[in-house]
């Protein structure tokens, strides 16, 4: 299993249009198929850059499957919201993989 993560820091002055974009953007990204679930977290530290941050755990059982989403649908997903919120949003994205649960 692996965990692809979206940390993102959002300013303040598009904060609330940012968290109606997100919700269905995170639906959107499930429904590719690629992943079974996905987490939404607040990261709970002070930004020198100001905004608040958030994190995006999206869930895939497989490596092929992440791969096949940044092939197929990554780009266009991701387009979406730089032509939306430009520099308004920093992402950055890590993958992690599952070793084991307790």
């Amino acid at each position: 299993m692996y965990i692809y993560n979206v940390t993102i820091n959002v300013e303040d002055n598009i904060h609330e249009e940012w968290l109606e974009w997100i919700k269905p953007h995170i639906k959107e990204v499930i429904a590719t198929g690629k992943f079974t679930k996905a987490k939404m977290t607040q990261v709970l530290v002070d930004e020198e850059m100001g905004g608040t941050t958030y994190s995006i755990q999206y869930t895939s059982p497989s490596r092929e499957l992440l791969d096949r989403y940044y092939e197929e649908d990554a780009p266009k997903l991701r387009t979406d919201g730089l032509a939306r919120f430009d520099n308004k949003m920093l992402a950055f994205r890590t993958e992690l993989k599952v070793i084991e649960e307790f």
